[in-house]
């Protein structure tokens, strides 16, 4: 009986085609061989994007926010609140493609938005310790010092809750570390233009001028016996934190007035270096108020 559902051969299309021996490379097309495989964009550091972020810098901060770029396609309600308060802010915005978006953000999901920021003001450590000292020398203040975070998402972060805990100032080394560019302005949700950014060239050294100030240096530390919670903070703290990798340099550890450590079940054995920092932040307010 004859088989309907035999295989049927069916002829060669390329009956004429050399095939590549055993071992060769695979065949390049001659216009092919030169072109450099494509990369992903940088993204410039004087570019905020996403809707909140630019929405929250254009309200809070217009006067740091020199352009708006809005993608053809965004539609009101959003349109609408964004384009009232640059108007405002007296802020220009211009409506462009959405490719020319993507270009500028690197492949970012923008959201259709995006803006471009005057660079963050960096400040000196010891010009405002004395215009905080004259202004009030002993109203409490909270100042985060970060030892050589180099991640710029750990650092929008860390701002973002410096900001919502009252932070006074948050201090950073010049060297080995994130600068407030456009990532951090974008994590923070705008907070790195609002909150004192200081920049310093020696955490140590930074952190003996705040014990002369009258400040209580405490360094998060996961090796000290003493507990985060058990411990009273002081009105007028510095808290310390470490790199995402290392934690606190031997250095800043040993001039520290006090290490502290956060209590941790689990088999984790750390926290990121943002949670860390707003663990330490809100255990100060909350000491505050209580």
């Amino acid at each position: 009986m004859k088989n309907n559902n035999a295989r049927k051969d069916t002829p060669n299309p390329r009956p004429f085609a050399k095939k590549a021996a055993p071992g060769s490379k695979p065949y390049v097309k001659p216009w092919l061989k030169d072109r450099e495989p494509r990369r992903e964009r940088e993204i410039p550091d004087d570019v905020c994007w996403g809707r909140q972020p630019v929405l929250d810098i254009v309200k809070t901060a217009p006067g740091r926010c020199t352009k708006i770029i809005i993608a053809n396609n965004v539609r009101p309600p959003f349109l609408d609140e964004l384009t009232d308060a640059a108007r405002a802010g007296k802020i220009v915005y211009q409506m462009t493609a959405p490719e020319a978006l993507d270009s500028l953000c690197g492949g970012a999901h923008h959201q259709g938005v995006a803006c471009r920021i005057t660079e963050v003001k960096l400040l000196e450590l010891e010009p405002f310790l004395k215009e905080t000292q004259k202004d009030a020398p002993d109203k409490p203040a909270l100042i985060v010092v970060l030892d050589h975070i180099e991640d710029p998402q750990n650092l929008g972060a860390i701002v973002r809750s410096a900001e919502a805990a009252g932070a006074a100032a948050v201090v950073s080394s010049r060297r080995r570390s994130a600068l407030p560019g456009g990532t951090v302005v974008k994590t923070s949700a705008g907070a790195a233009m609002r909150v004192p950014m200081i920049s310093v060239v020696n955490i140590a050294r930074s952190v003996e001028q705040l014990k002369e100030a009258n400040f209580w240096t405490v360094g998060l530390e996961n090796g000290s016996d003493v507990s985060l919670w058990d411990d009273k903070m002081p009105p007028r703290t510095a808290l310390v934190i470490g790199s995402e990798g290392e934690g606190l340099s031997r250095l800043v550890s040993e001039t520290c007035d006090q290490l502290l450590r956060i209590p941790i079940q689990g088999a984790a054995g750390s926290l990121n270096a943002s949670a860390a920092a707003a663990l330490g932040m809100f255990e100060w307010r909350r000491k505050q108020v209580s």
